[in-house]
């Protein structure tokens, strides 16, 4: 028996600091642990049903829309995302409310308890998965919509059984130094959330990597759906959200901007369709209505309209060139002002690669997170293209000098990291500004 918690955690900020405490690993996959963690839990994971997302880019925005939609058919409804964007609340929601912290404090002294009892100790991931488990069975929750943390196959998540739906998102590439250097290395990971038995609903995806995914759910005897562009029949679009048609499902609409949203609620239908062949009772006005009113934050998101301000999450160079496409269908022929930061192990000189034919100006940032490239080193990598770029002290700086720098038909985007994405909401949205 180790010597951790030998007090019994009494405040949210006590069980948020043993939660992250520095004696908890960091990045490491396996099963090993988290098994281990969740026996001595008593499994509450196999006394849940899930709907799995692994994926590269778009795990979030389809789990937002499929956990509105269950809600809105009236199953009480689990979900599960991360990184969280404002607070450790949102790891953990139910039906669209997040855990209380007295639930957490709670939550924290019973994992307390059994993290005593462990020599191998998990990491700060697996830790928050368990409570989750752990959670939504002591809630009874009918569902839990899950998104995977990193890859699939050795991600903590990944410990449940075979899922109502695994569901595979767009696939890049990043985790390569975890995951593989190649899509295919990648889409094997990804596709080790499949099991035997289920259901597995995809993205449209390269053809190597359909291949892939296609030859897994062949050894597991899973049946699987890939979305066709030809079966999302586009209506119109404004900064409200985007109309379209889904196969025979008509007069959707959903609030979140970019064509890459039609595809993810494209996944989302087929995902439904196979929930329903799976006894899952989902009208299509509880599709409609979920759709409608989903929420997901700091992606593609418009806080501002004069100046246009969008705030996104894209973190990679795949969701960059998405984030760009779209800019320009959105904007054509306009050059936008970005509001940029990085993490410095990701492929940002690739972004900035991709953001330069569209940019008028460049203005760096630093995340909020101990692994961010400071906005000094940001901006001299961007002035060794021959462009224009001024470092900015803080967030709140660089959203002030842009706004600043914009006429009122300007448009503003910041993006290249979701740890940029609390600070800036927060700011813009506060109620005095």
């Amino acid at each position: 028996m180790n010597k951790i918690g030998q007090a019994s955690i009494t405040n949210i900020s006590e069980a948020l600091e043993f939660i992250s405490v520095t004696a908890w690993k960091g990045s490491s996959l396996g099963l090993s642990r988290i098994t281990e963690l969740l026996e001595l839990m008593g499994n509450p994971h196999k006394k849940l049903k899930f709907i799995h997302i692994a994926g590269t880019n778009g795990k979030g925005s389809t789990a937002a829309m499929l956990a509105s939609i269950l809600s809105e058919a009236g199953y009480k409804t689990g979900l599960h995302t991360s990184p969280y964007i404002h607070s450790f609340g949102e790891y953990m929601q139910i039906n669209g409310t997040h855990i209380s912290n007295l639930q957490v404090v709670e939550l924290a002294n019973e994992l307390r308890e059994c993290l005593c009892r462990m020599q191998d100790l998990p990491t700060q991931f697996e830790i928050v998965i368990a409570l989750t488990f752990l959670y939504f069975y002591q809630q009874q929750c009918d569902i839990v919509v899950l998104e995977v943390g990193m890859g699939g196959r050795l991600d903590a998540t990944n410990i449940i059984n075979t899922p109502e739906v695994a569901v595979i998102t767009s696939i890049g590439l990043d985790h390569t130094a975890e995951l593989g250097g190649t899509y295919e290395k990648i889409a094997s990971e990804k596709a080790g959330i499949i099991k035997s038995g289920g259901t597995a609903v995809c993205h449209p995806q390269i053809p190597s990597v359909e291949q892939v995914i296609r030859q897994k759910c062949d050894e597991q005897h899973t049946q699987v759906y890939f979305v066709s562009s030809a079966d999302i029949n586009f209506n119109s679009f404004s900064l409200e959200g985007q109309f379209f048609n889904y196969k025979n499902t008509e007069n959707l609409s959903i609030p979140l901007l970019g064509e890459h949203q039609l595809y993810n609620a494209a996944v989302v239908l087929e995902t439904i369709y196979a929930s329903r062949k799976r006894n899952w009772h989902i009208s299509d006005d509880a599709l409609r209505n979920g759709l409608k009113k989903t929420v997901w934050p700091g992606r593609f998101e418009i806080l501002m309209k004069s100046p246009v301000f969008i705030l996104d999450g894209a973190h990679n160079p795949q969701s960059i060139h998405t984030a760009s496409y779209n800019l320009n269908l959105l904007f054509p022929d306009k050059k936008i002002i970005f509001l940029f930061g990085v993490l410095e192990d990701k492929e940002y000189k690739q972004m900035i690669e991709i953001l330069l034919p569209h940019a008028s100006h460049f203005l760096t940032v630093t995340p909020d997170n101990p692994r961010a490239l400071s906005s000094e080193d940001l901006a001299s990598h961007i002035k060794s293209y021959g462009v224009s770029a001024i470092a900015c002290k803080s967030m709140t700086e660089g959203v002030e000098a842009a706004v600043k720098m914009a006429d009122k038909d300007d448009i503003i985007c910041a993006l290249g990291s979701l740890y940029m994405v609390a600070t800036i909401r927060n700011y813009l949205l506060r109620p005095n500004n």
